[in-house]
């Protein structure tokens, strides 16, 4: 089967990879809710050590840094006020990096991230990594797109989970988790932003 154009190609949207100092990094629901009990995702562990990696890397390059949490209340698995909601200590924010609360999978949707992002002084490049890649790493690089922003998804930096497959009589038979993160990628670079396959495409010179 024939591998179809992109639409960033068919519209002359640039698909260079950005240096890693030139953005700001949004570091999408790195929260404890992924590592266990029933939102735990597949692939989960190896995402947030190349999340910490990519950290580490946008601290040491200088890159402006800003933490998102999703909030989904007291007793959930969201619950950012107990450890399950907590940022992942691999990833916690130090003194002087700003954490946005969203409630929405676009974390720019009733959210301060954008007037965030405009007190940081950031530019149009982003970079986004976090959980989950069909969930709010695909709706915020599209919110980031929409906006006029220039996202970059860090596609090792990413998990998600299994999901059934709606077939109209609700016996879906599993669409396993690697297919899933995939196809959310595949979503992504077809429009809303580029692809870093791994940390180390946004920090080794020279970059494609």
């Amino acid at each position: 089967m024939p591998v179809s154009t992109t639409l960033r190609d068919l519209i002359g949207l640039d698909n260079q990879l950005p240096r890693l100092a030139d953005t700001t990094l949004l570091m999408i629901d790195f929260q404890n809710t992924y590592r266990t009990g029933v939102m735990a995702l597949e692939g989960a562990e190896p995402a947030l050590a190349a999340g910490a990696r990519l950290l580490s890397a946008a601290r040491a390059q200088g890159a402006h840094v800003v933490h998102i949490v999703n909030d989904g209340g007291d007793g959930t698995p969201y619950d950012i006020r107990t450890e399950i909601g907590a940022i992942s200590p691999e990833v916690a924010p130090v003194e002087g990096e700003p954490v946005v609360v969203k409630q929405f999978p676009n974390a720019f949707h009733d959210t301060d991230l954008e007037k965030t992002l405009r007190e940081l002084g950031a530019g149009p490049e982003l970079v986004l990594a976090g959980f989950m890649t069909h969930m709010c790493v695909s709706f915020t690089a599209q919110g980031a797109f929409n906006l006029g922003y220039r996202p970059t998804v860090v596609a090792e930096a990413t998990a998600t989970r299994s999901l059934a497959t709606p077939d109209g009589t609700g016996t879906g038979a599993a669409l396993p988790a690697a297919t899933l993160h995939s196809a959310a990628l595949a979503t992504i670079g077809d429009l809303f932003g580029r692809i870093a396959p791994r940390v180390e495409d946004l920090t080794t010179e020279p970059r494609p």
